[in-house]
Protein backbone atom coordinates (compact mmCIF):
# COMPACT_ATOMS: atom_id res chain seq x y z
CA UNK A 1 0.00 0.00 0.00
CA UNK A 2 1.52 3.40 -1.07
CA UNK A 3 1.32 6.36 1.04
CA UNK A 4 0.05 8.72 -1.93
CA UNK A 5 -2.21 6.10 -3.09
CA UNK A 6 -4.78 6.36 0.12
CA UNK A 7 -5.65 10.35 -0.80
CA UNK A 8 -7.73 10.57 -3.07
CA UNK A 9 -10.85 11.65 -1.95
CA UNK A 10 -12.18 14.96 0.70
CA UNK A 11 -10.02 13.93 4.05
CA UNK A 12 -12.96 13.00 6.85
CA UNK A 13 -10.62 13.66 9.16
CA UNK A 14 -10.43 17.82 8.34
CA UNK A 15 -14.22 19.40 7.39
CA UNK A 16 -14.28 20.78 4.32
CA UNK A 17 -14.94 24.04 5.31
CA UNK A 18 -13.18 26.31 3.07
CA UNK A 19 -12.55 26.90 -0.83
CA UNK A 20 -14.20 23.57 -1.86
CA UNK A 21 -12.33 20.09 -1.07
CA UNK A 22 -8.82 19.96 -0.42
CA UNK A 23 -5.94 19.44 -3.10
CA UNK A 24 -2.81 17.98 -3.61
CA UNK A 25 -0.02 20.74 -3.25
CA UNK A 26 3.66 20.22 -5.06
CA UNK A 27 5.34 18.53 -2.32
CA UNK A 28 7.87 18.30 -4.09
CA UNK A 29 8.90 22.28 -4.18
CA UNK A 30 7.81 22.24 -0.43
CA UNK A 31 10.57 19.34 0.59
CA UNK A 32 13.06 21.42 -1.42
CA UNK A 33 12.01 24.12 0.39
CA UNK A 34 11.73 22.79 3.90
CA UNK A 35 15.75 21.47 3.37
CA UNK A 36 16.80 25.08 2.06
CA UNK A 37 15.66 26.72 5.27
CA UNK A 38 18.37 24.84 7.26
CA UNK A 39 20.67 26.77 5.12
CA UNK A 40 19.08 30.27 6.23
CA UNK A 41 19.41 29.01 9.80
CA UNK A 42 23.68 28.04 9.44
CA UNK A 43 26.07 29.73 11.99
CA UNK A 44 29.85 29.69 10.97
CA UNK A 45 31.76 29.92 8.26
CA UNK A 46 29.14 28.91 5.21
CA UNK A 47 30.62 26.07 2.32
CA UNK A 48 31.20 26.69 -1.25
CA UNK A 49 28.15 24.94 -2.26
CA UNK A 50 25.44 27.23 -0.43
CA UNK A 51 22.24 28.03 -1.94
CA UNK A 52 21.09 30.61 0.32
CA UNK A 53 22.60 33.49 -0.99
CA UNK A 54 21.50 36.18 1.07
CA UNK A 55 23.26 34.99 4.01
CA UNK A 56 26.83 35.48 4.75
CA UNK A 57 29.90 34.27 7.47
CA UNK A 58 28.48 34.51 10.94
CA UNK A 59 30.01 34.15 14.79
CA UNK A 60 33.15 32.66 13.76
CA UNK A 61 34.73 33.22 16.69
CA UNK A 62 32.23 31.22 19.15
CA UNK A 63 34.15 29.43 22.01
CA UNK A 64 37.41 30.97 21.45
CA UNK A 65 37.03 33.30 24.74
CA UNK A 66 37.09 29.88 26.26
CA UNK A 67 39.25 27.46 24.88
CA UNK A 68 37.14 25.84 22.66
CA UNK A 69 35.94 25.75 18.59
CA UNK A 70 32.25 26.06 18.95
CA UNK A 71 31.76 27.69 15.34
CA UNK A 72 29.28 26.37 13.32
CA UNK A 73 25.27 24.61 14.56
CA UNK A 74 22.28 26.35 13.65
CA UNK A 75 20.62 29.82 15.23
CA UNK A 76 17.50 28.01 16.58
CA UNK A 77 14.83 30.45 15.24
CA UNK A 78 14.77 34.21 14.39
CA UNK A 79 17.63 35.25 16.52
CA UNK A 80 21.25 34.52 16.97
CA UNK A 81 21.55 32.22 19.94
CA UNK A 82 22.49 28.57 19.47
CA UNK A 83 20.17 26.95 21.58
CA UNK A 84 21.47 23.23 22.35
CA UNK A 85 18.60 21.62 23.04
CA UNK A 86 16.27 22.36 20.40
CA UNK A 87 19.06 21.97 18.51
CA UNK A 88 19.62 18.57 18.90
CA UNK A 89 16.06 17.54 18.92
CA UNK A 90 15.83 19.65 15.28
CA UNK A 91 18.94 17.30 14.50
CA UNK A 92 17.05 14.05 15.54
CA UNK A 93 13.75 15.09 13.73
CA UNK A 94 15.71 15.16 10.80
CA UNK A 95 17.52 12.28 10.87
CA UNK A 96 14.43 10.76 11.22
CA UNK A 97 12.82 11.78 8.15
CA UNK A 98 16.17 10.50 6.20
CA UNK A 99 15.71 7.01 8.38
CA UNK A 100 12.04 6.57 7.36
CA UNK A 101 12.40 8.17 3.76
CA UNK A 102 16.24 7.76 2.78
CA UNK A 103 14.97 5.92 -0.67
CA UNK A 104 12.20 8.86 -1.80
CA UNK A 105 14.84 11.32 -0.76
CA UNK A 106 17.30 9.83 -2.83
CA UNK A 107 14.83 9.53 -5.81
CA UNK A 108 13.58 13.40 -5.17
CA UNK A 109 17.23 14.06 -5.27
CA UNK A 110 17.37 15.84 -1.78
CA UNK A 111 19.28 12.91 0.30
CA UNK A 112 22.43 15.10 0.17
CA UNK A 113 20.79 18.00 1.23
CA UNK A 114 18.96 16.00 3.77
CA UNK A 115 22.54 14.16 4.87
CA UNK A 116 24.35 17.62 4.70
CA UNK A 117 21.29 19.51 7.26
CA UNK A 118 22.38 16.86 9.45
CA UNK A 119 25.90 17.25 9.38
CA UNK A 120 25.82 20.63 9.73
CA UNK A 121 24.42 20.09 13.52
CA UNK A 122 26.44 16.51 14.18
CA UNK A 123 29.81 18.36 13.31
CA UNK A 124 28.66 21.01 15.79
CA UNK A 125 27.44 18.19 18.79
CA UNK A 126 31.64 16.75 17.85
CA UNK A 127 32.46 19.67 18.60
CA UNK A 128 30.43 20.43 21.71
CA UNK A 129 31.58 17.15 23.58
CA UNK A 130 35.24 17.32 24.15
CA UNK A 131 35.17 15.11 27.03
CA UNK A 132 32.54 11.90 27.94
CA UNK A 133 31.02 14.10 30.57
CA UNK A 134 31.46 17.78 29.18
CA UNK A 135 29.20 19.05 27.03
CA UNK A 136 28.57 22.74 25.54
CA UNK A 137 24.90 23.76 26.03
CA UNK A 138 24.54 26.84 24.35
CA UNK A 139 26.32 30.05 22.56
CA UNK A 140 25.24 33.89 23.34
CA UNK A 141 22.97 34.85 25.73
CA UNK A 142 19.29 35.22 24.89
CA UNK A 143 18.49 38.34 27.07
CA UNK A 144 21.08 40.85 25.49
CA UNK A 145 20.12 39.22 22.25
CA UNK A 146 16.76 40.20 22.71
CA UNK A 147 17.63 43.36 22.80
CA UNK A 148 18.74 43.92 19.40
CA UNK A 149 17.81 43.35 15.81
CA UNK A 150 20.84 42.37 14.18
CA UNK A 151 21.71 40.31 11.15
CA UNK A 152 23.64 37.45 12.14
CA UNK A 153 26.82 39.03 10.01
CA UNK A 154 26.85 41.77 11.73
CA UNK A 155 26.41 40.50 15.59
CA UNK A 156 27.69 42.29 18.91
CA UNK A 157 25.94 40.79 21.45
CA UNK A 158 28.29 38.65 23.91
CA UNK A 159 28.49 35.17 22.57
CA UNK A 160 28.57 33.77 26.41
CA UNK A 161 29.49 30.00 26.48
CA UNK A 162 27.49 27.42 28.54
CA UNK A 163 27.87 23.70 29.27
CA UNK A 164 27.35 21.31 31.43
CA UNK A 165 29.22 18.83 33.13
CA UNK A 166 29.22 15.99 36.25
CA UNK A 167 29.23 19.25 38.86
CA UNK A 168 26.27 20.80 36.82
CA UNK A 169 24.31 18.05 34.79
CA UNK A 170 21.58 17.99 32.17
CA UNK A 171 20.69 14.24 31.19
CA UNK A 172 17.68 16.08 29.25
CA UNK A 173 20.20 17.94 26.98
CA UNK A 174 22.62 15.08 27.13
CA UNK A 175 19.89 12.88 26.32
CA UNK A 176 18.38 14.72 23.43
CA UNK A 177 21.94 14.94 22.03
CA UNK A 178 22.99 11.36 22.24
CA UNK A 179 19.08 10.94 20.67
CA UNK A 180 20.75 12.96 17.82
CA UNK A 181 23.77 11.64 17.17
CA UNK A 182 22.56 8.11 17.48
CA UNK A 183 19.39 9.13 14.82
CA UNK A 184 21.75 10.49 12.45
CA UNK A 185 24.83 7.24 12.67
CA UNK A 186 22.02 5.37 11.04
CA UNK A 187 21.01 8.15 8.68
CA UNK A 188 24.67 7.71 7.43
CA UNK A 189 25.14 4.39 7.75
CA UNK A 190 25.08 3.48 3.84
CA UNK A 191 26.70 6.73 2.51
CA UNK A 192 29.46 7.29 5.59
CA UNK A 193 29.84 4.52 7.73
CA UNK A 194 33.08 5.85 9.61
CA UNK A 195 31.17 9.21 10.35
CA UNK A 196 28.28 6.49 11.59
CA UNK A 197 30.39 4.82 13.57
CA UNK A 198 31.69 8.17 14.89
CA UNK A 199 28.57 9.31 15.56
CA UNK A 200 27.14 6.06 17.43
CA UNK A 201 30.51 6.65 19.52
CA UNK A 202 29.19 10.30 21.06
CA UNK A 203 25.98 9.02 21.49
CA UNK A 204 26.61 6.21 23.68
CA UNK A 205 29.30 8.45 25.38
CA UNK A 206 26.46 11.22 25.96
CA UNK A 207 24.20 8.49 27.08
CA UNK A 208 26.00 7.02 29.70
CA UNK A 209 26.63 10.51 30.70
CA UNK A 210 23.07 11.45 31.03
CA UNK A 211 22.09 8.39 32.85
CA UNK A 212 25.46 8.90 35.49
CA UNK A 213 24.80 12.20 36.26
CA UNK A 214 21.13 13.22 36.46
CA UNK A 215 19.96 16.73 36.52
CA UNK A 216 17.77 19.28 34.02
CA UNK A 217 20.06 21.22 32.25
CA UNK A 218 17.90 24.36 32.50
CA UNK A 219 18.77 23.51 36.17
CA UNK A 220 22.52 24.26 35.81
CA UNK A 221 21.92 26.76 33.10
CA UNK A 222 19.14 29.52 34.22
CA UNK A 223 19.97 31.48 31.09
CA UNK A 224 19.03 28.72 28.98
CA UNK A 225 16.05 28.04 31.12
CA UNK A 226 14.57 31.46 30.62
CA UNK A 227 13.90 30.55 26.76
CA UNK A 228 14.12 26.45 26.66
CA UNK A 229 13.10 24.89 29.98
CA UNK A 230 13.03 21.53 30.98
CA UNK A 231 9.85 19.86 32.32
CA UNK A 232 12.03 16.77 33.30
CA UNK A 233 14.62 14.43 31.77
CA UNK A 234 13.07 10.86 31.77
CA UNK A 235 11.41 11.34 28.51
CA UNK A 236 15.11 12.28 27.11
CA UNK A 237 16.61 9.42 28.65
CA UNK A 238 13.78 7.03 27.01
CA UNK A 239 14.29 8.93 23.74
CA UNK A 240 18.00 8.27 23.71
CA UNK A 241 17.91 4.57 24.75
CA UNK A 242 15.29 4.11 22.24
CA UNK A 243 17.28 5.64 19.52
CA UNK A 244 20.80 3.66 20.78
CA UNK A 245 18.65 0.62 20.55
CA UNK A 246 17.28 1.03 17.23
CA UNK A 247 21.20 2.23 15.51
CA UNK A 248 23.10 -1.04 17.34
CA UNK A 249 21.00 -2.87 19.40
CA UNK A 250 22.91 -1.44 22.54
CA UNK A 251 21.83 -4.27 25.50
CA UNK A 252 22.56 -1.06 27.97
CA UNK A 253 19.85 1.16 26.59
CA UNK A 254 17.30 -2.39 25.90
CA UNK A 255 17.98 -2.69 29.36
CA UNK A 256 16.90 0.99 30.50
CA UNK A 257 13.50 0.50 28.57
CA UNK A 258 12.50 -2.59 29.92
CA UNK A 259 13.63 -1.59 33.66
CA UNK A 260 12.06 2.06 33.61
CA UNK A 261 9.06 1.91 35.68
CA UNK A 262 7.48 4.97 33.94
CA UNK A 263 5.81 4.46 30.18
CA UNK A 264 4.85 8.22 30.14
CA UNK A 265 1.53 7.62 29.65
CA UNK A 266 -0.57 9.15 26.86
CA UNK A 267 0.79 12.31 26.14
CA UNK A 268 -0.59 15.97 25.28
CA UNK A 269 1.77 16.80 22.68
CA UNK A 270 4.93 15.59 21.35
CA UNK A 271 7.69 18.34 20.86
CA UNK A 272 11.68 19.57 21.80
CA UNK A 273 10.44 19.51 25.97
CA UNK A 274 8.38 16.43 25.73
CA UNK A 275 9.65 13.16 23.53
CA UNK A 276 7.49 9.97 24.94
CA UNK A 277 5.61 10.03 22.36
CA UNK A 278 8.35 9.74 20.09
CA UNK A 279 9.65 7.22 22.12
CA UNK A 280 6.28 5.15 22.29
CA UNK A 281 6.17 5.07 18.71
CA UNK A 282 9.64 4.03 17.98
CA UNK A 283 9.75 0.88 20.63
CA UNK A 284 6.05 0.21 19.56
CA UNK A 285 7.96 -0.64 16.44
CA UNK A 286 10.54 -3.06 17.98
CA UNK A 287 7.26 -4.70 19.50
CA UNK A 288 5.82 -4.99 15.79
CA UNK A 289 8.84 -6.06 14.43
CA UNK A 290 9.55 -8.88 16.76
CA UNK A 291 12.57 -7.22 18.36
CA UNK A 292 11.09 -7.29 22.11
CA UNK A 293 8.62 -9.03 24.00
CA UNK A 294 4.81 -7.79 23.98
CA UNK A 295 4.74 -7.54 27.55
CA UNK A 296 5.33 -5.40 30.90
CA UNK A 297 6.52 -2.18 30.18
CA UNK A 298 7.10 -2.76 26.37
CA UNK A 299 3.73 -3.30 25.95
CA UNK A 300 2.38 0.34 28.48
CA UNK A 301 4.77 2.19 25.67
CA UNK A 302 3.02 0.36 22.74
CA UNK A 303 -0.25 1.24 24.38
CA UNK A 304 0.52 4.90 25.11
CA UNK A 305 1.54 5.16 21.25
CA UNK A 306 -1.53 4.16 20.19
CA UNK A 307 -3.50 5.76 22.48
CA UNK A 308 -1.70 8.94 21.28
CA UNK A 309 -2.84 8.66 17.35
CA UNK A 310 -6.34 7.37 18.36
CA UNK A 311 -6.57 11.25 20.47
CA UNK A 312 -5.05 13.39 17.53
CA UNK A 313 -7.73 11.28 15.38
CA UNK A 314 -10.69 12.42 17.43
CA UNK A 315 -11.30 9.01 17.85
CA UNK A 316 -10.14 8.48 21.63
CA UNK A 317 -10.39 8.94 25.66
CA UNK A 318 -9.30 12.38 24.99
CA UNK A 319 -9.76 13.61 22.03
CA UNK A 320 -7.41 16.79 21.06
CA UNK A 321 -8.45 20.30 20.27
CA UNK A 322 -9.18 21.18 16.58
CA UNK A 323 -9.23 24.79 15.32
CA UNK A 324 -12.62 25.39 13.40
CA UNK A 325 -11.25 24.43 9.92
CA UNK A 326 -9.73 21.28 11.71
CA UNK A 327 -6.05 22.21 11.90
CA UNK A 328 -4.67 19.86 15.02
CA UNK A 329 -4.42 22.81 18.35
CA UNK A 330 -2.10 22.22 21.08
CA UNK A 331 -0.77 26.06 21.89
CA UNK A 332 -1.48 29.52 20.57
CA UNK A 333 2.46 30.26 20.54
CA UNK A 334 4.11 28.22 17.44
CA UNK A 335 1.08 25.69 17.40
CA UNK A 336 2.36 24.75 14.30
CA UNK A 337 5.67 23.12 16.06
CA UNK A 338 3.52 20.31 17.79
CA UNK A 339 1.63 19.49 14.71
CA UNK A 340 4.53 19.00 12.73
CA UNK A 341 6.13 16.87 15.66
CA UNK A 342 3.08 14.66 15.86
CA UNK A 343 2.99 14.30 11.87
CA UNK A 344 6.00 12.14 11.12
CA UNK A 345 6.07 9.44 14.57
CA UNK A 346 2.44 8.95 13.25
CA UNK A 347 3.36 8.13 9.96
CA UNK A 348 6.65 6.38 10.67
CA UNK A 349 4.13 4.04 13.19
CA UNK A 350 0.97 3.28 10.54
CA UNK A 351 3.49 2.96 8.11
CA UNK A 352 4.39 -0.41 9.84
CA UNK A 353 0.65 -0.69 10.21
CA UNK A 354 -0.09 -0.68 6.94
CA UNK A 355 2.96 -3.25 6.12
CA UNK A 356 2.08 -5.14 8.87
CA UNK A 357 -1.89 -5.98 7.70
CA UNK A 358 -2.50 -4.71 11.55
CA UNK A 359 -5.37 -1.91 12.26
CA UNK A 360 -5.71 0.31 15.35
CA UNK A 361 -8.58 -0.04 18.19
CA UNK A 362 -9.77 3.09 19.30
CA UNK A 363 -11.60 4.44 22.16
CA UNK A 364 -14.70 5.59 19.96
CA UNK A 365 -14.75 3.23 16.96
CA UNK A 366 -13.66 -0.62 17.09
CA UNK A 367 -10.46 -0.17 14.79
CA UNK A 368 -8.86 2.53 12.35
CA UNK A 369 -7.48 1.48 9.45
CA UNK A 370 -4.20 3.08 8.10
CA UNK A 371 -5.94 4.67 5.35
CA UNK A 372 -7.75 6.71 8.12
CA UNK A 373 -4.69 7.08 9.74
CA UNK A 374 -2.60 8.46 6.45
CA UNK A 375 -5.13 10.82 5.68
CA UNK A 376 -4.94 12.89 8.51
CA UNK A 377 -1.47 12.88 7.93
CA UNK A 378 -2.09 14.88 4.68
CA UNK A 379 -4.91 17.01 6.10
CA UNK A 380 -2.58 18.38 8.90
CA UNK A 381 0.31 19.17 5.58
CA UNK A 382 -2.35 20.53 3.07
CA UNK A 383 -3.88 22.70 5.70
CA UNK A 384 -0.29 24.07 6.56
CA UNK A 385 0.39 24.68 2.72
CA UNK A 386 -2.73 26.03 2.22
CA UNK A 387 -6.16 24.22 1.84
CA UNK A 388 -6.89 26.86 4.85
CA UNK A 389 -10.06 29.36 5.27
CA UNK A 390 -7.60 32.15 4.23
CA UNK A 391 -5.78 30.17 1.52
CA UNK A 392 -2.52 31.15 3.11
CA UNK A 393 0.45 28.60 3.39
CA UNK A 394 2.27 28.59 6.57
CA UNK A 395 5.75 27.69 4.63
CA UNK A 396 7.73 30.55 3.92
CA UNK A 397 8.15 30.56 0.36
CA UNK A 398 5.81 27.94 -0.43
CA UNK A 399 2.55 28.90 -2.87
CA UNK A 400 1.16 32.78 -3.96
CA UNK A 401 -0.02 33.60 -0.42
CA UNK A 402 2.56 33.29 2.22
CA UNK A 403 3.69 35.19 5.40
CA UNK A 404 5.53 38.22 3.75
CA UNK A 405 6.86 39.88 7.53
CA UNK A 406 8.36 36.62 9.36
CA UNK A 407 9.93 37.52 12.54
CA UNK A 408 13.40 36.35 11.75
CA UNK A 409 16.45 39.14 12.32
CA UNK A 410 18.71 37.77 8.55
CA UNK A 411 15.57 37.75 6.97
CA UNK A 412 13.79 41.08 7.63
CA UNK A 413 17.40 43.32 6.97
CA UNK A 414 18.66 43.69 3.52
CA UNK A 415 21.51 41.04 2.87
CA UNK A 416 24.43 41.71 3.40
CA UNK A 417 25.31 40.28 0.26
CA UNK A 418 23.25 44.00 -1.27
CA UNK A 419 24.53 46.47 1.63
CA UNK A 420 27.78 45.67 3.62
CA UNK A 421 27.58 48.95 5.74
CA UNK A 422 27.02 47.12 9.25
CA UNK A 423 23.78 47.44 11.15
CA UNK A 424 23.78 48.30 15.02
CA UNK A 425 21.47 46.39 17.60
CA UNK A 426 18.67 49.59 17.65
CA UNK A 427 19.33 51.06 13.60
CA UNK A 428 17.70 47.52 13.20
CA UNK A 429 14.56 48.25 14.36
CA UNK A 430 14.03 50.72 11.94
CA UNK A 431 13.65 46.97 9.61
CA UNK A 432 11.63 45.54 12.23
CA UNK A 433 9.22 48.22 12.56
CA UNK A 434 8.48 48.87 8.50
CA UNK A 435 5.43 48.25 6.87
CA UNK A 436 7.52 46.37 3.66
CA UNK A 437 7.59 42.74 3.36
CA UNK A 438 11.29 41.08 4.40
CA UNK A 439 13.43 42.10 1.79
CA UNK A 440 14.65 38.50 2.15
CA UNK A 441 12.84 35.02 1.88
CA UNK A 442 13.04 32.53 4.03
CA UNK A 443 12.35 29.28 2.17
CA UNK A 444 11.07 26.98 3.62
CA UNK A 445 10.82 28.30 7.13
CA UNK A 446 7.12 27.10 8.96
CA UNK A 447 6.18 29.84 10.63
CA UNK A 448 4.20 29.78 14.30
CA UNK A 449 1.01 29.30 12.33
CA UNK A 450 -2.96 30.43 12.92
CA UNK A 451 -4.93 30.96 16.00
CA UNK A 452 -7.95 28.94 17.11
CA UNK A 453 -9.99 30.26 14.65
CA UNK A 454 -7.93 29.81 11.74
CA UNK A 455 -7.29 33.46 11.45
CA UNK A 456 -3.09 35.07 11.36
CA UNK A 457 -2.15 38.69 11.68
CA UNK A 458 1.16 38.55 9.34
CA UNK A 459 3.43 41.21 11.67
CA UNK A 460 6.94 40.89 12.61
CA UNK A 461 6.10 41.92 16.14
CA UNK A 462 3.96 39.11 16.16
CA UNK A 463 6.04 36.47 17.53
CA UNK A 464 3.70 33.89 18.80
CA UNK A 465 2.57 33.47 15.15
CA UNK A 466 5.10 34.83 12.60
CA UNK A 467 7.89 33.44 14.07
CA UNK A 468 9.33 30.16 12.40
CA UNK A 469 11.92 27.78 14.24
CA UNK A 470 13.99 24.87 13.57
CA UNK A 471 11.57 22.02 15.29
CA UNK A 472 8.78 23.13 13.24
CA UNK A 473 10.21 22.19 9.62
CA UNK A 474 12.80 19.04 10.26
CA UNK A 475 9.66 16.80 10.82
CA UNK A 476 7.88 17.72 8.04
CA UNK A 477 10.62 16.49 6.07
CA UNK A 478 10.29 12.72 5.91
CA UNK A 479 6.52 13.03 5.82
CA UNK A 480 7.07 15.33 2.21
CA UNK A 481 9.18 13.28 0.64
CA UNK A 482 6.54 10.75 1.51
CA UNK A 483 4.17 12.44 -0.45
CA UNK A 484 6.10 14.13 -3.05
CA UNK A 485 6.46 10.27 -4.26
Amino acid sequence: MSFTSLFSVCLIVLPCLFHGALSDHDYGTALTKSLLYYEAQRSGKLPSNQRVKWRGDSALNDGSGYGIDLVGGYYDAGDNVKFGFPMAFTVTMLSWSVVESYDQLKNKKELSNALAAIKWGTDYFIKAHPKPNVLYAQVGDGDSDHQCWERPEDMTTPRTVYKIDESHPGSDLAGETAAALAAASIAFKKSNPSYSSKLLHHAKQLFNFATSNKGKYSDSIPAAGSFYSSSGFEDELVWAAAWLYKASGDEDAQNYIGSNGNAGGVRTMFSWDDKYFGAQVLIAKFILDGQVQDNGIWDEYKKNAEGYICNVMGKGASNSQKTNAGLLWFSHWNNLQYVTASLLPVYSYVSHLAAKNSELTCAAQSNMSPNDLLQLAKAQVDYILGSNPQGRSYMVGFGNNFPQKVHHRGGSIVSIKVNQTPVGCQEGYSWYNSASPNPNVVDGAIVGGPDQSDNYDDSRSNYNQAEAATVNTAPLVGVLAQLAK
